[in-house]
């Protein structure tokens, strides 16, 4: 069983290589690729050096194809890859609206994954974050209206997202004029509600991406969703205030029990003992944090909530690699013949 990593030198990439050294998935050789400014550069994997390469223009011979190197990457090189026999989950939005291409989050529509035509789309962090609180919430009492307001840490712009908040914090606190390049105004201190282009509804692309997939993952295109996606001065983990009208009321009590037996939930939920989720405790975390659950006080019978998970990992690694864990355990994951 051979796994490839295209992208293997970005955040997502090394975040990829860590959750792989513990995750149960079972392979036997491990392959990294990136663009040619990155060839040579050796990364460890569980105590071993290994090489990256470039990423070639035609078939890998992997049997599972991580890829996280960009939608213009993905969309040119996976159906090249599919074709040589990989299975490819894809971490860009190439495939994400294609109605033959599952867009998965194991714990809500892992069956999903198992119709795949050889590609399978891991979703936006923000989405994948909400729907793992959200989804069980659905199930059991149905979602007819969600309103979210998001937190996103500047990791949700790669390493030089991250490295710009840095940067500009030095910058600041040295009183020096801080320059915007990754984000549109600088990010110091500042929260910008602009995350992605803006479309012609006024909502940014990441906020429809909210909208989208959510309702393509739950499995319910009438659920009625606003997003407003703000980036926020912290290194990672994204946080969403969520809003629910539900089709039958909910006390919070019951909600925190169903949260509490639901796969990838964290519930910290004590404000009392000052307990509620926060970029500070989830950051590195598997498990999605959800807090602040109480009574709507807009709709009869609604709920609100608190959620922060890492967006390096369920947002993104992790997601994806739980995706192929969830292949090979239904048998639908493995190795080729090779000569």
């Amino acid at each position: 069983m051979r796994v490839a990593i295209v992208g293997a030198t970005g955040a997502v990439g090394h975040e990829l290589l860590k959750v792989l050294e513990s995750s149960s998935l079972q392979f036997d050789e491990l392959l990294l690729y990136a663009s040619p400014r990155s060839a040579g550069t050796q990364l460890t994997f569980k105590g071993q050096p290994l090489t990256v390469q470039v990423t070639p223009e035609g078939a890998i011979d992997a049997d599972v194809i991580l890829a996280s190197a960009g939608g213009s990457i993905s969309k040119a090189l996976a159906p090249r890859w599919v074709e040589g026999g990989a299975v490819v989950i894809d971490n860009s939005s190439a495939f994400r609206y294609d109605a033959d291409v599952p867009l998965v989050v194991p714990e809500v529509n892992g069956d999903a994954a198992l119709a795949h035509k050889g590609i399978i789309a891991n979703p936006n962090c923000t989405t994948a974050i909400a729907v793992v609180a959200v989804a069980p919430i659905h199930r059991a009492y149905g979602v007819k209206r969600m309103i979210v307001s998001t937190y996103q840490a500047t990791s949700g712009a790669g390493a030089k997202g991250m490295e710009e908040l840095l940067e500009q914090t030095r910058a600041e606190l040295n009183g020096e004029q801080a320059q915007a390049s990754v984000f549109a105004h600088p990010i110091p201190f500042n929260v910008i509600p602009h995350i992605d282009s803006f479309q012609d509804n006024g909502y940014t692309k990441e906020e429809m991406k909210v909208v989208w997939e959510t309702r393509k993952i739950i499995g319910d295109d009438s659920l009625k969703i606003s997003c407003t996606a703000v980036r926020i001065p912290t290194l990672r983990t994204h946080s969403e205030a969520i809003t629910l009208e539900l089709e039958r009321p909910a006390t919070p009590d019951a909600v925190r029990d169903l949260l509490a037996g639901a796969a990838g939930v964290e519930v910290r939920d004590n404000p009392g003992g000052k307990l509620y989720p926060m970029p500070l405790t989830a950051s590195g975390k598997y498990d999605v944090e959800v807090g602040r659950i109480r009574e709507s006080l807009v709709f009869d019978g609604g709920i609100d909530l608190f959620v922060a998970g890492d967006q390096l990992l369920k947002g993104a690694a992790l997601n994806a690699v739980q995706i192929a864990e969830y292949l090979q355990q239904k048998g639908a994951l493995k190795a080729r013949q090779r000569a």
